[in-house]
């Protein structure tokens, strides 16, 4: 069996309906579920709309890209903090565990 097969039965193995699970190699989460993709999705496009916003802007000031920082920490922020709440709780870990 290869690797995207094990990854995918993985995911699928997610009897408590998380939208995130634990990844499976090193911290952190990984989408399991339509409504981890689409907070992802929605994530990528609030990205790119703050920095279209920066970006239409000829001669942006200090001020704006100090707000374009700003907005980009929050939406992180928001990201982790919903991935915590909607997944598994986060630990290092190294392939699946053998039973």
């Amino acid at each position: 069996m290869n690797y995207i097969q094990k990854y995918k039965e993985y995911l699928q193995d997610n009897p408590e309906g998380y939208w995130f699970k634990r990844k499976l190699y090193g911290w952190g989460w990984t989408p399991a579920k339509w409504e981890g993709w689409m907070v992802i999705f929605i994530f990528l496009l609030l990205i790119l709309l703050v920095a279209w916003s920066l970006g239409s802007n000829p001669m942006p000031t200090d001020w704006d890209i100090d707000l374009y920082f700003t907005k980009i920490i929050l939406l992180v922020a928001l990201l982790i903090l919903v991935c915590y709440k909607k997944g598994e709780k986060p630990k290092w870990q190294w392939g699946k565990r053998k039973e």
